[in-house]
């Protein structure tokens, strides 16, 4: 039967969490097995669906987007992943002409949208790419949406992401193509990301100009992330813990398309619970947005495991949605 759901459907969702330290510190044998359970699941289920144009909405983490400018929502007409991490380095198989057609859409229908004719993107977008495609970033055509999560006050608002997914579903209506619609981030979780008060001038200024990391920064980041997350899994008090039940929550809701109350929630309700960058999560909310809410539509995969040493709520959630 889910089958039949997979073969017949005209769009998907598939909200992903991402973490940069996947493969790099150590985690349980139980933990490692049910990961990857859910990825093969996951990846076997998008395989089967086997969409001709994928809509990537994620965040950034100071590789490609800087606080000398900051958008909260940025579309990509082309787009070359950094490589950080163990992520791939490489060109993303852009839809130029769709990302410039769905930009227009969307500033016909008042919706202000950034452009960027060169994207950066690092592990929150190509992380996605590569659990599912693999390495080589050989994917279906892919139009990269960025969405703001790290920097206030310029981080968009609960009701604007479901506005914008409910947007982009509307210009989907009028293509052809089987679509999936990843968003990429959260859940809850608190990685030592830096923000403009941080007490260290040298910082707030690396976050602010766009620049290339050396090879020593990147390994200096890589190694402080590394050490945040083994003290978040030692239970050092210094590090926000995870939380579940908010995370158990928002999937719930995103399985259900009731998002109302989640939409109610205070902006400043999701640091305080879930974490700094749990704010991630809105990248799931838009791509929900984008099929018919308030009904729950076949879920073939859902999955999802608290893991400290990663910083991350680790949920992956599929839904599936057949046009008349």
């Amino acid at each position: 039967m889910m089958q039949a759901s997979i073969r017949h459907a005209r769009r998907a969702f598939l909200g992903m969490s991402h973490s940069p330290l996947w493969g790099l510190n150590p985690i349980g044998r139980d933990d490692q097995a049910a990961l990857d359970a859910a990825v093969a699941q996951a990846r076997a289920a998008v395989h089967a669906f086997d969409p001709e144009l994928v809509i990537l909405i994620g965040p950034d983490h100071y590789n490609g987007f800087f606080n000398e400018l900051m958008p909260p929502f940025c579309i990509g007409s082309k787009a070359t992943a950094v490589g950080d991490y163990l992520s791939p380095a490489g060109a993303l198989n852009v839809a130029h002409d769709t990302a410039i057609d769905l930009a227009r859409h969307l500033m016909d229908a008042h919706f202000d949208i950034a452009v960027s004719r060169r994207m950066q993107v690092d592990h929150g977008f190509s992380q996605a790419l590569q659990l599912l495609w693999g390495d080589d970033l050989g994917t279906p055509p892919v139009v990269p949406i960025f969405l703001n999560a790290v920097a206030q006050p310029g981080i968009a608002r609960l009701g604007r992401c479901l506005a914008l997914g409910k947007a982009i579903g509307n210009f989907l209506d009028g293509l052809p193509q089987r679509t999936l619609l990843i968003g990429s981030g959260g859940l809850s979780h608190e990685p030592p990301v830096p923000t403009l008060e941080h007490p260290d001038l040298a910082v707030r200024e690396r976050i602010t100009v766009k620049h290339t990391p050396t090879q020593a920064e990147r390994d200096a980041k890589t190694e402080r992330v590394k050490a945040a997350g083994m003290a978040l899994a030692n239970g050092e008090s210094w590090m926000k813990p995870l939380n579940p039940q908010w995370d158990l929550r928002w999937m719930q809701a995103m399985a259900c398309g009731d998002l109302g109350d989640l939409c109610a929630m205070s902006e400043e309700s999701i640091a305080e619970e879930a974490g700094n960058s749990a704010h991630e999560s809105k990248t799931w909310l838009v791509a929900r947005s984008a099929l018919p809410l308030d009904t729950e539509l076949p879920c073939p995969v859902r999955a999802y495991r608290p893991i400290p040493a990663l910083i991350a709520g680790y949920g992956l959630l599929l839904l599936l949605h057949s046009q008349p």
